[in-house]
């Protein structure tokens, strides 16, 4: 282990109108692994991340983190706000810093992503979301009404669902060829759920990439609800 837009409407959208959309049920877990292509400790939460992607139920996120990029690889993935959604989440979850690689369960527990059997029990044990109806479409987000805290942030993020395969030339792996899976490609936040009704749209994904809405507490608190599209 290491240690160390969218433009929102609020009124009702058209992308909705004349045909309903029912929403999908939510996963019963949002997986959020922080990595690096340059950290020796992080290949085999990247392989089990990808037999977490298989299960019904288990929405799976690959964040590539920026600090271990001085080692002599830079992430090809990595962005720096991945590693400040990292950071956010250190004090809630009581720690010290940001390391890899972490995985973090429903915004709620945080475990080391290299042992799948103690991931599985975290994400058996953790609560669900279970906040606000949500809706994705290719172009929009609705959010029903529903009981809130005082705010939660509405994040839009894009991702990749296929398994890629990256060769690294320099670094701590060095020779390797790493494959990642839910790679993360833009995190961007639409807005603000108070407890209302809510629809926001934003643009189109890039080809190939898919859409999660995240509806979350502030500062790095539980996911309330999440859907793809």
């Amino acid at each position: 282990m290491k240690l160390p837009f969218a433009v929102a409407m609020l009124a009702f959208l058209p992308a909705f109108a004349g045909s309903a959309v029912a929403a999908e049920p939510q996963p019963a877990a949002v997986v959020e692994l922080f990595t690096s292509q340059g950290c020796s400790s992080c290949p085999p939460a990247n392989a089990n991340l990808i037999e977490l992607s298989r299960q019904p139920g288990v929405l799976v996120l690959s964040f590539a983190v920026t600090y271990w990029d001085y080692l002599g690889w830079k992430d090809s993935f990595g962005k720096e706000e991945f590693t400040e959604r990292q950071r956010v989440y250190e004090p809630p979850l009581q720690q010290r810093g940001p390391y890899t690689p972490q995985m973090v369960v429903n915004g709620r527990a945080t475990v080391v992503g290299n042992n799948l059997g103690q991931v599985q029990q975290l994400i058996a044990s953790t609560p669900r979301p279970a906040g606000p109806p949500v809706t994705v479409s290719a172009s929009a987000v609705r959010i029903g009404a529903g009981e809130a805290p005082a705010a939660a942030d509405v994040w839009l993020v894009r991702y990749d669902p296929n398994v890629v395969e990256v060769p690294v030339g320099r670094g701590e792996n060095t020779g390797r060829t790493l494959p990642h899976t839910h790679v993360v490609h833009s995190l961007d936040r639409l807005g603000t759920w108070s407890g209302a009704e809510l629809s926001l749209t934003f643009g189109p994904a890039a080809d190939g990439l898919r859409t999660a809405v995240l509806v979350q507490e502030r500062n790095g608190g539980p996911i309330l609800s999440v859907a793809t599209d």
